[in-house]
């Protein structure tokens, strides 16, 4: 029997590109897991993100970052948060629960999405061909998350920064979705 070894491949293959001052690149070795608030176990689970990352779950639509700032937490709807980290291995979820313990509902979203960033000069022009949202700073502040559609696609946006989004969509759109937002870097630079 032959001696072989997977190893893991990115929903991109690494892609990276600059545009001017504007780079496109994906996002990988993270960990993302699904926080569903148990019913009634909203103080619970509060005191125990408190706890554990020193930060309050966050309101949906807004994001908070731990005490570190080794985590980010993303308020997505009500009951539900996303924990994004630095992380490689298949076990994110044990991370999570051996931090909060049985506080929530836990669920590995790692490899379910693909996740790109993009910053630069050119990143809010590039969004506003694709994206419904108002993403002017003044609406769309940093920290500031929502669901929402691209050329189709379900995809999540989280405003890091100034000019800086961290997009993500289902793996299973990964080349379509790197295809429209490139696309649309391509056409505003």
């Amino acid at each position: 029997m032959p001696d072989m070894t997977l190893k893991p491949k990115t929903p991109l293959n690494g892609y990276s590109e600059t545009f001017g001052a504007t780079v496109l690149e994906e996002i990988a070795g993270m960990g993302l897991v699904s926080i569903a608030t148990p019913r009634g176990g909203v103080d619970a689970l509060q005191g125990a993100v408190q706890s554990a990352y020193g930060c309050a779950l966050p309101p949906t639509g807004s994001s908070t970052i731990g005490n570190d700032g080794a985590i980010r937490l993303m308020g997505l709807q009500p009951g539900q948060v996303f924990a994004l980290f630095a992380y490689d291995g298949d076990t994110a979820v044990t991370e999570i629960e051996k931090a909060l313990g049985d506080n929530g509902y836990y669920t590995d979203q790692s490899d379910s999405w693909a996740m790109l960033h993009l910053s630069g000069s050119a990143a809010i022009d590039a969004l506003a061909r694709i994206c419904p949202l108002d993403l002017d700073a003044s609406v769309f502040p940093d920290g500031t998350v929502a669901r929402t559609v691209m050329e189709h696609m379900g995809v999540i946006v989280l405003r890091e920064g100034t000019d800086g989004f961290l997009l993500m969509a289902a793996r299973s759109s990964a080349a379509n979705f790197l295809h429209a937002v490139e696309q649309s870097v391509r056409n505003v630079t």
